[in-house]
């Protein structure tokens, strides 16, 4: 395993986070608990990947239906609490008084059995929630007083919104130690992107990035994309070593979802390097980007934050869907796929709930009609 300088911190980070948001789920039909996380083949992952030297594990109160960080608590039993940075972050929508703060916090404590957190973030804010949720309840002085008060080792952010909102939250937060951007090489200019990537590290912050594979889609893209890049590496790893290839980055989270994804990361890991990749090399995944971008019908990264929706909807899958369409793809006919959804775009019921927690700020009742209108 590689380590990495966690910003102005003297912390060694591992190359690779382990991203506790897609864990494995039971598909049993017949089972109970289908859609409820795999938590013997989770629990084998994560303490595989920590054995394997990956010592940042990254999780949140809402992953899996808040299930995610009661899995967490019970991987890090046995010790393992001990070899890890254990991230997790403030659910500020759920803050509506300033005492939430505090009680969320201890539940979270509670959920995770330990008696501190490593790395806790704000999570996910943009301007809206940075202005009605963290100034209006000072959340600010509140991640500062954990801090003092041993609860906490380090604060910091994740991030969704554009470059600008991005610049003002960094000068914002004073004794921040860190944040979580999105980027990839196709979301180069998309939300903070390279430009905030460089900024909050000329600031001394730690930068831990999410969705290097674009929820998915990079993993295993068209028949296009994949032609334009070397075959001398897969997908995955290209995308990965295009971020690991930055002295800015701290380290990038993976949200692995089955043991053999674990296996390949770890490996990819291993291999990485700052300047790894020469300049003809990012030339051709340029080239991909261009590719990629002519092709997709719409920018959802796969992240779930807009589920569930009250029509019954599964807004990913429909996205993953769609943004096959057009192109020549090795995972089955979007058609097909389309028409074997029990819920289809027509059925929505155009609430707007969604659109209000989409952090892309995608028009999704706009695209569920041309979804409809291209497939129905």
């Amino acid at each position: 395993m590689q380590y990495r300088d966690f910003g102005k911190t003297g912390e060694k980070v591992s190359a690779l986070g382990f991203g506790c948001m897609r864990f494995p789920v039971i598909s049993d039909e017949n089972s109970p608990d289908k859609g409820k996380i795999n938590r013997p083949e989770a629990i084998k992952m994560l303490r595989d990947a920590i054995d394997s030297g990956v010592n940042y594990i990254d999780t949140a109160w809402g992953y899996h239906n808040g299930e995610s960080e009661f899995v967490v608590g019970e991987a890090l039993s046995d010790g393992y609490r001990e070899k890890v940075f254990l991230a997790t972050k403030m659910p500020v929508w759920e803050v509506n008084e300033k005492a939430d703060f505090q009680k969320i916090f201890n539940r979270q404590l509670e959920k995770l059995k330990t008696d501190h957190v490593d790395m806790y973030m704000l999570h996910a804010l943009g301007n809206g929630t940075f202005h009605d949720k963290v100034l209006k309840f000072d959340l600010m002085s509140e991640m500062r007083r954990l801090k003092a008060e041993g609860k906490v080792k380090y604060i910091g952010f994740s991030f969704h919104d554009n470059f600008d909102v991005f610049k003002n939250i960094v000068d914002s937060y004073e004794g921040c130690d860190f944040c979580q951007i999105q980027l990839n090489y196709i979301d180069v200019e998309n939300q903070a992107g390279i430009k905030g990537l460089e900024y909050a590290a000329s600031k001394g912050l730690a930068v831990i990035i999410m969705e290097p594979l674009l929820g998915g889609q990079l993993a295993n893209p068209s028949v296009q994309v994949k032609n334009a890049l070397d075959a001398s590496r897969t997908p995955v790893q290209w995308a990965l070593d295009f971020l690991w290839n930055r002295p800015e980055v701290s380290l990038l989270l993976s949200g692995m979802s089955n043991y053999q994804q674990t296996v390949d990361n770890l490996r990819y890991a291993d291999e990485s390097a700052v300047g790894k990749l020469s300049a003809a090399e990012l030339e051709m995944m340029a080239r991909a980007k261009k590719i990629f971008d002519g092709y997709r019908m719409v920018e959802c990264t796969g992240c779930e934050y807009c589920m569930p929706c009250p029509a019954g909807l599964h807004i990913p899958e429909i996205f993953k869907i769609y943004n096959k369409y057009g192109q020549e793809t090795q995972s089955g006919d979007p058609a097909k796929e389309y028409a074997s959804l029990e819920t289809k775009a027509s059925a929505c019921a155009e609430c707007g709930q969604c659109e209000e927690a989409c952090p892309q700020h995608i028009e999704i009742r706009n695209v569920m009609k041309q979804i409809a209108k291209t497939f129905e």
